[in-house]
């Protein structure tokens, strides 16, 4: 099979981690990958003939000094019997489309060298596996992307077949929105009349006629405004989000200095995505988006009279949040400089407008942006692989936090119905279709950031007090969690108790009220607010039960990590002595190492994810520079790989070595085979800095100093090594727009269930000691599509507590990817394996 890649409509970032991701699959399935320049307009367009030729020339040079290579380092015994390979060659499929030469101009963004190689005339061009090197870190698309008026006609469509067929092309990515999604079906709708008509004109014979009956297609969404239906993110989304919130987190240090209101105006002309969750994430104080348009009219009086609320309170500064297709019900646009307007006329604020505009799309990828692609990548080969005349064209997306595929125009014409739904002032409808996931991160934007009058809180007799503590290492999220539970308290009317240097400090009595102004700025603080340390409550379990009555907690709210999951056992098991703790007791999970059991995902990993992705472009940059350089880059994670095994995946590592998978020498002598053979494949002068991530723990006797002193002396003359170690850095500085978002979610849930749970206690008989029955002790989780409670004590049972990790790891299949996309399997020519999405695509 011949496959061809191209990126249509609005770029995104992502965009290249989805292309490698493609052209790596198809060549470990044994394709032919090409891409295709400036989308629809350069399959319309082809390649000239003197293109052509130009290409098969450069095609057969580059198989040539692939051979030549391969020749040289047999002759040095690098390869092959007789020298480290152990007698295995390199996967022949492998070595004839390791590279065609054409990578270096892609990337550069230029369509030719001086006096050499040239793209001119050339539109559908081969690559191989080192074309697509170290196209991570790039945003935008480097095959860059056009809006084809050509292509909306039938004979833009028709030029845009043969040029397929005259290459031989019987397969089809197309990643972009859903106009370019579109398209692709309609041209794939009509394929069998096209060929037929070029046939009748003599243009095709008859063999590729045949050879050509059937063009299978998927489609990948390339979209930062996450306005496809049938999927819970697209590629470019959660990068346009930091974007935003970066410039938010800048503007706010601004606006506080000079007690001034600022309105951010960010994309979103049909969706309010990007608006609601910077709303969430950047505290913002008001928000306008698309499917919500303010019930109250005259809006002007309900969102001053809330932002007067915020300044009569003492805050020194505003942040309004419009999606540029923001309207009212009457769907008259809601425009930025009115916003101005409206507050400096009406409370007499200095009020200014940033206009992010395009700087949302640029930018090197998030993490996320670079895991997510890949991902969608595997299993859209895979789709192509399994296509036939009477499927139809799938779509990948991600649900359930699985990388899915649906059919394609059933998630076009869902995302159409939004839009019409808001044409027709049918705006519940619109937000029913955004799903509920979008509905539930407005309420929360609404419990969050507006203040209510006492009328509106609970009763006096169903107000609680509630607990809340930190415990174990910092991670990003743990401020945006409390913020959002301390704020939510003071709406329903409960009392917030911010418990200090976790409980340690509960036994110092290093307790205090929070309120609603003093958590305003914590949204973007990192690290731990209320202090953290990793003390169990057995260390005096009488003594704190007996600060609990003397602090009269209702229940508690515990932030942290395995310690956290530990200290709601030693608590809950507590119970058979102590009265004070048949309270609800909550537990949300908060650790990079995202070791807590059950749960797919806890606050801070995002963030740690992001921070390893930031140090490793910069070091492999350094080790890409010296040309025969790898570096050995050690992650934190305690006895859990997850940041080192996912990390791994988000910046192209070639090895990674986990505590789960453990190291010894056959493995290591494997290593080392297969980057001596790499390196001795790569051009000369241009070899590639490499990375490879062990976890701390990995192993006590295979350390990262032994490893890189053993790399550096086994590569000899093709490589040297170096170390970096990552440390406390991982904790991150500022946390990712995704841990506060869903710190937000989850924090809410929590107080729900705390809610929900001390009614249950106050219904219980008068004149006897409580009960609160093993449910009430437990650990908010991500599982799937879903949030779900386990008892603590259910927990348990699936935790390896000897390890402090899970039993069972979702990404752990994660590992066996990373070395397919580095292609060790294939360069040491031994058992390849088998690509699979499915095996690892959970998110």
């Amino acid at each position: 099979m011949k496959i061809a890649i191209l990126t249509s409509g609005g770029d995104s970032a992502g965009m290249n981690a989805a292309v490698r991701s493609i052209v790596k699959c198809g060549i470990l399935k044994g394709c032919e990958m090409w891409v295709v320049r400036e989308g629809y307009s350069g399959l319309v367009l082809g390649n000239t003939p003197s293109g052509s030729s130009t290409a098969h020339l450069i095609n057969a040079a580059a198989l040539l000094e692939v051979q030549s290579d391969l020749a040289s380092a047999h002759a040095r015994h690098i390869i092959g019997i007789g020298g480290v390979g152990g007698g295995h060659e390199p996967d022949a499929n492998l070595l004839a489309n390791l590279r065609f030469g054409d990578g270096d101009l892609l990337r550069d963004g230029t369509s030719e060298y001086v006096g050499g190689r040239t793209l001119k005339g050339r539109y559908i061009v081969r690559v191989g596996w080192d074309d697509v090197r170290a196209w991570f870190s790039q945003g935008g698309t480097l095959i860059g992307t056009a809006r084809s008026v050509a292509f909306r006609t039938i004979e833009g469509r028709t030029a845009a077949a043969h040029n397929l067929i005259k290459e031989g092309i019987d397969a089809l990515v197309v990643c972009g929105g859903d106009g370019s999604l579109t398209g692709a079906d309609v041209f794939r709708s009509e394929w069998p009349d096209i060929i037929k008509g070029l046939h009748e004109r003599n243009e095709i014979t008859s063999e590729q006629l045949a050879a050509h009956s059937h063009l299978k297609l998927v489609g990948l969404v390339g979209s930062i405004d996450n306005d496809m239906s049938l999927t819970d993110l697209t590629i470019g989304a959660p990068t346009a989000l930091q974007r935003i919130c970066e410039a938010i987190d800048n503007i706010n240090s601004t606006a506080y200095s000079h007690s001034r209101a600022f309105v951010v105006e960010v994309m979103g002309r049909d969706c309010g995505w990007l608006a609601l969750q910077a709303g969430i994430a950047g505290g913002a104080d008001f928000i306008f988006i698309p499917e919500r348009p303010p019930k109250t009219m005259p809006w002007e009086d309900n969102m001053c009279a809330q932002i007067r609320r915020h300044r009569e309170l003492g805050k020194r500064k505003t942040i309004v949040i419009v999606a540029e297709g923001a309207h009212d019900r009457q769907l008259n646009p809601i425009r930025a400089e009115y916003i101005k307007d409206v507050l400096t006329d009406r409370l007499g604020l200095d009020t200014r407008v940033t206009t992010l505009g395009h700087t949302q799309r640029g930018g090197r990828p998030c993490a996320f942006d670079r895991i997510l692609p890949t991902l969608q990548g595997v299993e859209a080969v895979e789709a192509l692989m399994e296509s036939e005349p009477g499927t139809p064209t799938y779509m990948i997306g991600m649900q359930e936090n699985k990388i899915t595929r649906v059919p394609l125009m059933d998630a076009v014409e869902m995302t159409r119905a939004v839009a019409s739904a808001m044409k027709a002032h049918d705006f519940d409808k619109a937000l029913e279709l955004r799903g509920p996931e979008f509905k539930e991160v407005l309420q929360g934007f609404r419990d969050t950031a507006s203040l209510v009058p006492e009328k509106y809180m609970v009763p006096e007799n169903e107000r609680i007090r509630v607990g809340i503590i930190h415990m174990g290492a910092p991670a990003g999220g743990m401020n945006a969690a409390t913020r959002a539970a301390v704020r939510y308290c003071i709406k329903q009317g409960h009392t917030p108790l911010a418990i200090h240097n976790g409980f340690r400090g509960l036994l110092d009595d290093t307790v205090d009220e929070l309120s609603w102004l003093g958590v305003d700025a914590w949204m973007a603080r990192g690290g731990s607010e209320l202090g953290t340390n990793r003390t169990l409550p057995s260390i005096d379990l009488g003594a704190v039960a007996a600060k609990f009555q003397q602090h009269a907690f209702d229940a508690l709210l515990i932030i942290g990590g395995f310690e956290a999951f530990n200290a709601l056992l030693l608590l809950d098991e507590g119970r058979k002595h102590y009265p004070a703790f048949h309270i609800p007791m909550v537990h949300l999970p908060a650790t990079i190492s995202n070791n807590v059991p059950m749960t797919e995902y806890s606050l801070g990993s995002d963030t740690s994810l992001n921070a390893l992705v930031d140090a490793c472009d910069a070091i492999k940059q350094s080790a890409s520079a010296s040309r025969d350089r790898v570096f050995v880059v050690e992650t934190q994670g305690g006895r859990c790989g997850y940041i080192a095994t996912m990390g791994a995946l988000a910046v192209g590592a070639s090895l990674v070595y986990t505590p789960e998978g453990g190291m010894d020498l056959d493995m290591l002598r494997r290593d080392v085979r297969f980057l001596k053979t790499r390196y001795a494949l790569d051009v000369p002068g241009r070899s590639e800095g490499r990375l490879v991530i062990r976890s701390e723990a990995a192993s006590q006797v295979y350390t990262t100093s032994v490893l890189t002193k053993m790399l550096g002396e086994e590569g000899g003359k093709l490589f040297d090594a170096r170390s970096a170690s990552l440390g406390h850095t991982l904790q991150g500085g500022i946390p990712s727009p995704m841990d506060r978002a869903r710190a937000v979610r989850l924090s809410l849930r929590c107080m729900t269930f705390i809610e929900q749970h001390h009614a249950r206690l106050l219904a219980q008989p008068p004149g006897k000691t409580r009960v609160a029955g093993p449910e009430t002790a437990a650990v908010i989780t991500i599982q799937a599509s879903s949030i779900e409670w386990v008892p603590v004590q259910e927990m348990v049972q699936h935790a390896d507590m000897a390890n402090r990790r899970g039993k069972e790891t979702w990404w752990a299949g994660a590992r066996e990817l990373v070395e397919q996309l580095a292609g060790k399997p294939q360069f040491l020519g031994g058992e390849k394996g088998e690509l699979h999405a499915s095996d690892f695509a959970k998110m």
